[in-house]
C-alpha cells in the first residue's frame, strides 16, 4: 500500500530531477559562464540526475523488486546521495582562487570519500550495516552509524572550509553554499541516530537551487565588473577628450594675450603684471585639470574661469561685461566644466554688431542638489553652427554624467543669447568645509 511517505518522497524526487535538468539547460545557455564553471556545473546537474534515477529505482524495486535486487541498488543509492558533498569543495577552492590539485582540503575529502565507498561496498556482502527484510524494506544494521561517520567527517570539513574562506567570497555565494551544506550537515548527523532519509531527501533540491544561485551571482557579478570596466573607459576617453581640449588652446588667444602683455607694459605696467598672473593661473588650472580624473572643488573652477575672463577682459575691456553671484561654492564638479563652457560663450557669443557682451555666471542649491547657470545675451546657440562647441559641450556633457551623474542643459534666453544650465545631484557632492 503506498502511503504519504512514499508520496512525499516521489515529490522530492521529482523536483530534483525537474531543477537538474533544468540547471543543464541554464548552464548551457548562460552567456558569462566559463569553461570550467560549464564542466563543473554540467557535471554537477548530472549526479543530481543520477541521484534521482538511483532514487526511482530503489523506490519501484521496493515495489517490484526482490530482496536482492534491494540490497544491490542501496551501493550506487547511498554513494551517489554523498557524492555532491565531495564535488562542493572543488567549487569552493575554484570560487576562491586556491589550487585545487594541491588542496589539503579535497585531499582530506577524497580520502573520506574512499573510506565511504570501501564501507558502502563491504555492505553488499555483510548485515552490519544494512539488511533487507523479507517484506523488502531496508534496516539500519548495527555498524550503519560507523558507514555514516565519513560523511559526517566530509560535511564537517566543507562546512569548516566555507566558514574559514568567507571573506573571499561573496555574500551571495556565501550564502549559497551554506544553503546548500548546513541542511545536509544536520540531516546527516541527525541520520547516525534515527532514519530521516525522507528529511535529507529535501537536501537534493536545495543543491540545485544553491547551484542555481551561485551560477546566477556569477553572471551577475561579471556583468557589474563588465559595466564598471565600460563605465572606466568612458570616464577615461572622456578625461583624454577633455585633455586633449587643453593641449589644443586657441592660437589667437595665446598670440592675442601675449600681445595685449606687450602693449601693456609700456602703456600700463601693472595692469600688464595682473594680465600675466591671471594669464598664468589659467594655464596652470588648464594643465592642473588634465592631471584630475576626480571631481574637484567648485572653488577651483571658478578660480579657473576668473583667470580666463580676466585675460579676456584685459583685451576686450569695453565689450565684455561679466557678472558672478556664486554664493553657494561648496560642492564639486569634474574638472573643465564651467572654464569651457565661459569661453564657449565668449567665443560665439561675441557680436560687434550688437554691443557689449554681458555674461552672468550664477549658483544656487536646489532640492536635489546643486546649479550653475551660465548665461548670456551673445547671438544664441545655433545647432548647425560648426562642430567645434557640440564637441566640446557634448565631452561637458559625457564626464558630468560619468563623474557625477550631473546634467547639462541648453535653452535660449528670455531676451536673447544662451542659457546653459549644469545640474549636479546632491549625492555626487560630498560636504566640504567653508
Amino acid at each position: 500500500m503506498i502511503g504519504w511517505n512514499d508520496y512525499f518522497f516521489g515529490l522530492i524526487i521529482g523536483a530534483t530531477l525537474l531543477l537538474s535538468v533544468l540547471g543543464l539547460r541554464l548552464t548551457a545557455i548562460m552567456p558569462g559562464i566559463d569553461g570550467w564553471n560549464k564542466r563543473f556545473f554540467r557535471s554537477f546537474f548530472i549526479v543530481l540526475i543520477l541521484n534521482g534515477c538511483s532514487s526511482l529505482a530503489d523506490t519501484a524495486a521496493y515495489f517490484y523488486g526482490t530482496s536482492t535486487v534491494i540490497r544491490f541498488l542501496q551501493a550506487p543509492f547511498c554513494l551517489l546521495m554523498v557524492l555532491p558533498l565531495t564535488m562542493l569543495p572543488v567549487l569552493l577552492l575554484h570560487c576562491c582562487g586556491e589550487n585545487i590539485r594541491e588542496s589539503r582540503l579535497l585531499k582530506a575529502v577524497t580520502g573520506l570519500w574512499i573510506v565511504y565507498f570501501c564501507l558502502v561496498t563491504c555492505g553488499l556482502f555483510t548485515d552490519a550495516f544494512f539488511f533487507v527484510t523479507p517484506d523488502r524494506l531496508a534496516r539500519r544494521g548495527p555498524w550503519y552509524p560507523l558507514m555514516l561517520l565519513p560523511v559526517n567527517g566530509i560535511t564537517v570539513l566543507n562546512l569548516a572550509a566555507l566558514i574559514r574562506r568567507r571573506k573571499k567570497l561573496s555574500y551571495n555565494v556565501w550564502r549559497s553554499f551554506l544553503i546548500s551544506l548546513l541542511p545536509m550537515a544536520v540531516m546527516i548527523f541527525v541520520q547516525l541516530f534515527v532514519d530521516v532519509i525522507l528529511l535529507l531527501g529535501i537536501c537534493y533540491p536545495l543543491f540545485a537551487l544553491s547551484m542555481y544561485s551561485i551560477i546566477t551571482s556569477d553572471q551577475i557579478e561579471q556583468d557589474m565588473r563588465y559595466r564598471q570596466e565600460i563605465l572606466r573607459q568612458q570616464t577615461e576617453i572622456a578625461h583624454q577628450r577633455a585633455s586633449v581640449m587643453v593641449l589644443q588652446m586657441r592660437p589667437h588667444f595665446i598670440y592675442n594675450t601675449m600681445t595685449s602683455i606687450y602693449c601693456l607694459c609700456s602703456q600700463d605696467p601693472e595692469k600688464a603684471q595682473q594680465v600675466v598672473l591671471d594669464f598664468t593661473t589659467y594655464l596652470r588650472k588648464n594643465f592642473t585639470a588634465v592631471a584630475s580624473a576626480e571631481p574637484i572643488p567648485f572653488t577651483s573652477e571658478l578660480e579657473h574661469t576668473r583667470a580666463y575672463l580676466a585675460v579676456e577682459q584685459a583685451q576686450h575691456s569695453k565689450s565684455l561685461f561679466v557678472e558672478y553671484d556664486t554664493p553657494h561654492t561648496f560642492f564639486r564638479l569634474p574638472p573643465l566644466t564651467l572654464q569651457p563652457i565661459v569661453e564657449n560663450a565668449v567665443k560665439h557669443g561675441r557680436d560687434p554688431g550688437a554691443g557689449p557682451l554681458h555674461i552672468s555666471i550664477r549658483t544656487r542649491i536646489t532640492a536635489s542638489g546643486s546649479e550653475i547657470t551660465v548665461s548670456d545675451n551673445g547671438r544664441g546657440y545655433v545647432p548647425a553652427d560648426d562642430g567645434e562647441p557640440h564637441i566640446a559641450l557634448k565631452n561637458i556633457r559625457q564626464r558630468l554624467a560619468i563623474m557625477c551623474g550631473g546634467n547639462l542643459t541648453i535653452t535660449p534666453g528670455d531676451g536673447g543669447g544662451t542659457v546653459v544650465t549644469v545640474t549636479i545631484p546632491s549625492s555626487a557632492s560630498p560636504k566640504m568645509n567653508p
